[in-house]
């Protein structure tokens, strides 16, 4: 039996077998049922929790998707986002002839075909990304957002070669310490701390033989970890929102409004200049954001006419009043369903198809919305200067 990319742990008298996979990588599927086969464990041990393992059993059931509700729910950007992280793995592992995650499918058939208990050993994943969202800095999230979206529309491939060397424990440590270097704060939640819950998760697995099926950058950690006792619950935990966010939220559109109204009652005039400018300039960048989306006429002119409202309630956001509308007067298809997986693979299809569409009306109406607050706000209070 092949036995690189395997590590093999002996404590308090059980045997733990990590075998390090490449998430797309043919040669991981393989070695992941050569293994399971030839050591008959107890347990099985995959990367993956509870939401990611449905949607390996059921698979993405696109169809069942009712998308004015996934904007009524404030979830459009977090569903265009994960749709183009999807689009991007999809894309190599398409490369490959293989499927994304091919690995862990094969650990799941693996452990029922062998009678091996199956152990979701990863901790959810709206936790992990709640935990990072809230470490990384307003700076690191605009850098760590622009960095994922230039590498899902990258066109650059990858040979099968040079993905199993980076499977390689020096590349790792390379890629790692880079990494940390751009996102000091970053790697503790996405690395560290889901290395001690796995580790945990896998040391509390069920029988005296595990095998556990899991990334290659895990391993190092997890050899490290699984000598120590985690607490769970502690790394469950979610970070408190802090309330600056919706303090500023707030004050700006009240600052705007109490000048705005001042200045009326000193200069109707200026008044008028001022209230024109932030209805101007809210209406026009988030209309342009809808038309980058080639969003239907109709939806144009409601991301102008509710930008400058919406604007000055942060609950509210001229995106969604966009894409409610884009759905309305272009309903997506059955059809724009079923290809949704396949169009995201690249930009054009992410304008090409209804649904992907509306994501994008919504994003970018958002963004054109939050440039005119900051644009718009900027003229308010020099016309108020100007006049006083």
């Amino acid at each position: 039996m092949d036995e690189e990319n395997i590590t093999r742990l002996h404590l308090d008298g059980k045997e733990y077998i990590l075998i390090g996979t490449a998430h797309v990588s043919k040669h991981s599927a393989e070695q992941v049922k050569q293994v399971i086969e030839a050591e008959n464990p107890d347990a099985v041990c995959v990367e993956l929790d509870e939401q990611r393992y449905q949607s390996i059993r059921e698979g993405n059931k696109w169809k069942d998707m009712d998308i004015v509700q996934v904007i009524k729910e404030k979830k459009a950007s977090l569903l265009l986002i994960n749709l183009a992280i999807s689009s991007f793995q999809n894309r190599m592992a398409k490369q490959f002839g293989i499927n994304a995650g091919q690995e862990m499918i094969q650990g799941i058939e693996s452990a029922k075909e062998t009678g091996a208990k199956l152990v979701l050993a990863d901790r959810n994943i709206q936790i992990t990304f709640s935990r990072v969202w809230g470490n990384i800095g307003f700076k690191g999230k605009l850098s760590l957002l622009s960095q994922i979206i230039a590498s899902i529309f990258s066109k650059e491939s990858i040979s099968e070669e040079e993905l199993e060397k980076m499977k390689n424990m020096d590349t790792i440590n390379a890629v790692l310490n880079e990494f940390t270097e751009s996102f000091p704060r970053l790697k503790k939640p996405l690395i560290d701390e889901r290395d001690q819950y796995l580790a945990q998760k896998i040391k509390d697995a069920p029988g005296d033989k595990i095998v556990a099926v899991l990334g290659a950058a895990h391993v190092p950690g997890i050899k490290e970890e699984i000598k120590k006792e985690h607490d769970l619950a502690s790394l469950n935990t979610v970070p408190p929102k802090s309330n600056v966010p919706k303090i500023i939220g707030w004050s700006i559109p009240v600052l705007i409004l109490a000048l705005i109204v001042y200045t009326f009652f000193a200069n109707p005039s200026a008044g008028l200049a001022q209230t024109m400018s932030w209805i101007l300039w809210h209406g026009s960048l988030s209309a342009i954001g809808a038309a980058l989306a080639l969003a239907h006429p109709l939806t144009i002119l409601t991301a102008f006419a509710a930008a400058p409202i919406t604007s000055l309630n942060p609950i509210l956001a001229a995106g969604w009043f966009a894409g409610i509308t884009q759905a309305y007067v272009r309903r997506p298809s059955v059809k724009d369903f079923e290809t949704l997986s396949e169009d995201v693979f690249t930009v054009k299809g992410f304008w090409r198809n209804k649904v992907s569409r509306i994501l994008l009306i919504v994003v970018l109406s958002n963004i054109g919305s939050s440039l005119g607050t900051f644009i718009g706000g900027a003229d308010v209070i020099r016309r108020f200067f100007e006049n006083f």
